[in-house]
């Protein structure tokens, strides 16, 4: 099987998000993979890892998700596999409801979460994004 981090979806993934039922709430699991070092799009200086840097955006995404009716349901360390193979394990995994697609993409293209998505880019070596509805 093969895979590959990503920091955004390419234009098949997004056409896809805003076709078909944008209006059921999801869960959206996502694998995590640091970079050693955050590294700023603007060219900031900074010592933070790519763990510090997520960790900023991750505590502003909470309002962010809050203004949209979202909430984080868990988040944690990758510790180890159990089951399955991988070349290289993720650092964290989070799973964060949303009440639809169309509220996600309300958050994603506000301003205001744009200017905390800097801190999430500046962490992310990459992540996989797993969309999950109930049964």
């Amino acid at each position: 099987m093969k895979y590959e981090n990503a920091l955004t979806p390419n234009d098949k993934q997004m056409k896809e998000f805003t076709e078909g039922d944008i209006d059921t709430p999801i869960y959206m699991v996502n694998l995590l993979k640091f970079k050693k070092k955050a590294i700023y799009e603007d060219g900031r200086k900074t010592n933070l890892s790519g763990e510090e840097a997520y960790a900023i955006y991750g505590m502003e995404v909470i309002e962010h998700l809050k203004k949209i009716g979202g909430e984080p349901i868990f988040s944690g360390v990758v510790s180890r596999l159990m089951l399955g193979e991988v070349e290289k394990l993720w650092d964290w995994i989070a799973v964060v409801k949303y009440p639809s697609r169309k509220a996600m993409l309300e958050m994603i293209i506000n301003p205001d979460y744009l200017e905390s998505e800097k801190h999430r880019s500046a962490g992310l070596e990459g992540q996989l994004n797993i969309e999950t509805k109930d049964f």
